[in-house]
């Protein structure tokens, strides 16, 4: 069984992808996968990967966020969140603000240039979720929908109601 899509080979056929496990948190799992390979081979020109046009995503609907909300929402260890914050700042997409809320903390904000980046690369990745919704057709709100409760499953599994 493949265990990644991407654009240099076929992806699995359905048979293959039955020969997994066979459990929903399995199935997420191999979505997800051909999720980040279909979002990172649509941006890969702009210079960015699935996971960071996510977090570009959230601090551009946001406006700016501090590193522990972020980590809360990638529900990932602020070393994580240390790493990428790093990565973006090298590369002039992020800038680090004090919070006013209490004067010590940051709020993390894309800059000119990282809206830039992410406009360029949502203009790569909107014509890909197009395609995915045409082939889910009226079944998207009802995808989302289940896609919503499994997150707060997995939330409250993990403790983090």
């Amino acid at each position: 069984m493949r265990h990644r899509s991407t654009s240099d080979g076929p992806a699995p056929t359905e048979g293959e992808v039955d020969a997994g496990p066979g459990n929903v948190l399995f199935d997420v799992w191999l979505v997800s996968r051909a999720v980040q390979a279909l979002i990172d081979d649509a941006i890969k020109p702009i210079g960015l990967d699935a996971d960071e046009f996510a977090v570009y995503s959230v601090l551009a609907v946001s406006g700016g966020l501090t590193p522990s909300s972020l980590a809360a929402w990638m529900a990932a260890p602020p070393t994580t969140v240390s790493s990428y914050v790093k990565r973006f700042e090298r590369r002039g997409h992020v800038e680090r603000l004090t919070n006013p809320d209490d004067g010590r903390s940051h709020i993390l904000r894309l800059t000119s240039t990282g809206r830039a980046a992410h406009r360029e690369a949502g203009s790569r990745y909107a014509p890909v979720l197009a395609e995915v919704e045409q082939h889910l057709g009226s079944e998207v709100g009802d995808v989302r929908r289940r896609l919503r409760e499994l997150h707060r499953a997995a939330d409250t599994t993990r403790g983090r109601t």
